[in-house]
């Protein structure tokens, strides 16, 4: 099967080049950085290590997402990576493996092996309300919202994902569930990211990516057109 990587990065010069570098080359055919308007050297890096890099200049972790998306070439997987290191590209075989048995079309990485520190207590709250309301409004039992996942292409379009920041992941989690794909988490290892994080590292960030991901959940549990 074909695995497309997707990066999305902003300003993450100091860690791409490992993330690259420890991306399982055997199983990966395509590795795509997308430079979500970088002011650093995260794109000059990426190329030097062999991947190839497009441009999206509308900030947002969905925005970026989307051009990944665009920029593949007929993948038979998709595989979503942070660019900061915190996701250990090493466990992307075992993350890959449920959908290469044919058991899962979904796979969300669990945080489960989380380096200290590397989950901050407001990001560990806000994980745990947003998997709670999902069982509460939905019926669906996630653990983790984490960004590193693996999705079936097709699959991927099917779910004809519309978020531009941070309701990504929560939106996939929920179309994917309420249209029946089967999902299933695999436990992976998190560790603290090289650098300042954009959204939990911030006062600011994380009321924007908590207001979001709840008004996400909201939104699908009220007035999303039902699938």
């Amino acid at each position: 099967m074909k695995v497309s990587v997707i990066i999305p990065t902003f300003n993450e010069e100091a860690a791409i080049g490992k993330v690259i570098t420890d991306i399982p080359q055997i199983l990966v055919q395509e590795i795509i950085v997308v430079d979500n308007n970088c002011t650093d050297k995260t794109a000059e890096v990426a190329k030097q290590h062999g991947a190839r890099v497009v441009t999206e200049s509308r900030k947002g972790y969905g925005f970026a997402c989307l051009a990944g998306i665009a920029a593949v070439q007929a993948p038979d997987i998709v595989v979503f990576l942070d660019g900061d290191y915190s996701d250990s590209p090493t466990d992307m075989a075992h993350l890959i493996q449920p959908i290469l048995d044919g058991a899962a079309d979904l796979v969300i990485g669990a945080r489960v092996h989380c380096e200290k520190g590397a989950l901050l207590p407001h990001a560990r709250f806000g994980n745990w309300l947003a998997t709670a309301l999902m069982r509460l409004f939905f019926g669906i039992h996630y653990t983790d919202l984490g960004p590193f996942r693996a999705i079936r292409y097709p699959q991927l379009l099917a779910l004809d994902m519309q978020d531009k920041t941070f309701g990504w992941t929560v939106e996939m989690q929920l179309k994917a569930a309420k249209m029946g794909m089967r999902v299933c988490e695999v436990p992976v290892h998190y560790r603290k990211r090289i650098g300042t994080s954009k959204i939990s590292g911030t006062f600011i960030g994380t009321l924007k990516a908590g207001y979001k991901i709840l008004t996400t959940l909201f939104y699908h549990r009220f007035f999303a057109r039902k699938t």
